[in-house]
C-alpha cells in the first residue's frame, strides 16, 4: 500500500483528529495533517471564519480548510447557525517529517538567477501566479474523488527540502511523476483554466485548473498546453503534456495544489498507484 496513502487513512483514524460527529451540525473529512485539506459541513445559509476569517459556504452547506507544509497551531473554526447560535471547533493537524531531496545537474542560472532581466521576469511570473490561485468560485467540482493527472513512478513528494547544486532551496510543494514528454495530462477534477503560460523561468509550461472555493491545481514543466484560460474542464479531459521546460533534470509532471495561498499536498487527495508502487518495491 502507498505509504502517503497509508498516512491519510491512519490520521483519519486517530482519536481526537476525525470530527465527523464533534458538534450537532458541524462536521468534518480529510486528512488532518500537515499538507491537509479538510472539508466542513454545516447547515446551509451557515456563516463560517476559520481562524478569524470568513471563508465560502456552499448552498448545501459544505467549506474547506487547509493546513500548510509547516503549520504548527491548530486551526479554530467558529460556525453561526441560521437561526444565530453558534458553535466552534477545533482541529488539531498532525505534525509531519519531511525528507532532504538532493538534485544535481541543474543549470547555474536556474537555481541561482543574478540578472536583472531574470529576476524581473520571475517577479512577474510570480504575480501572475498568485493571481490565478484568488479566484473564489461558488463552484465546487472538488466534490469528487480526484484521479491522477498522469499515472507514472512518483520521483518526488511535497514537503522535502530541496539541495539544487549543492545549495539548500526552498521547500517542494508538489508530488513528481516521471513520465516522458508528450505523456497527455488529464484534469484530476472538473475546473476553470485560471492560467495557461506557455514558458516560466523556473515552471516552464504552466497551466492553472481552479477547482472550486479557492482550491486549485497547478501542473509544472509541460511541453504543451491543450487548454485557454477561462474553459471549463471536466474531469479526465486532456488539458496538457508532459515536458521537461523550466527548471528540470528530465521529463515530469509537478502537479501541486494551493487553497489559495495555502499549498496543500496532492498525493493526499488522490488514490494509490498500485502498478507502480510494486514495480518500486521490487526495485524495477
Amino acid at each position: 500500500m502507498n505509504q502517503m496513502f497509508q498516512l491519510c487513512m491512519t490520521i483519519l483514524l486517530l482519536p481526537g483528529l476525525l470530527w465527523a460527529e464533534a458538534k450537532p451540525d458541524l462536521a468534518f473529512t480529510g486528512t488532518f495533517s500537515q499538507g491537509g485539506l479538510v472539508q466542513g459541513k454545516t447547515l446551509p445559509g451557515s456563516t463560517v471564519k476559520v481562524d478569524g476569517k470568513p471563508v465560502r459556504v456552499s448552498e448545501t452547506g459544505v467549506f474547506l480548510v487547509a493546513f500548510g507544509r509547516d503549520v504548527k497551531t491548530d486551526s479554530v473554526v467558529q460556525v453561526r447557525y441560521p437561526d444565530g447560535n453558534m458553535a466552534q471547533q477545533v482541529l488539531k493537524p498532525l505534525k509531519r517529517e519531511y525528507k532532504i531531496q538532493r538534485i544535481d545537474g541543474l543549470p547555474k542560472d536556474k537555481v541561482t538567477p543574478r540578472s536583472k532581466k531574470d529576476l524581473e521576469r520571475i517577479r512577474k511570473e510570480a504575480a501572475l501566479s498568485r493571481k490565478a490561485r484568488t479566484l473564489d468560485d461558488p463552484r465546487t467540482d472538488f466534490l469528487v474523488d480526484f484521479i491522477w493527472p498522469v499515472e507514472g513512478r512518483i520521483s518526488g513528494v511535497y514537503g522535502s527540502q530541496r539541495i539544487l547544486n549543492g545549495q539548500p532551496r526552498r521547500p517542494h510543494f508538489g508530488v513528481d511523476i516521471a513520465r516522458p514528454t508528450g505523456t497527455p495530462v488529464k484534469a484530476p477534477a472538473a475546473g476553470v483554466v485560471t492560467m495557461a503560460h506557455p514558458d516560466m523561468f523556473f515552471s516552464g509550461g504552466t497551466l492553472i485548473l481552479d477547482h472550486g472555493h479557492g482550491l486549485s491545481s497547478s501542473f509544472l514543466h509541460l511541453s504543451r498546453i491543450l487548454v485557454k484560460e477561462g474553459q471549463m474542464i471536466k474531469q479526465g479531459d486532456e488539458i496538457a503534456e508532459v515536458g521537461a521546460t523550466g527548471r528540470v533534470t528530465g521529463a515530469h509532471l509537478d502537479w501541486r495544489m494551493n487553497l489559495f495561498k495555502t499549498r496543500i499536498d496532492p498525493q493526499l487527495l488522490a488514490p494509490p498507484m498500485p502498478q507502480y508502487e510494486k514495480k518500486a518495491a521490487a526495485g524495477l
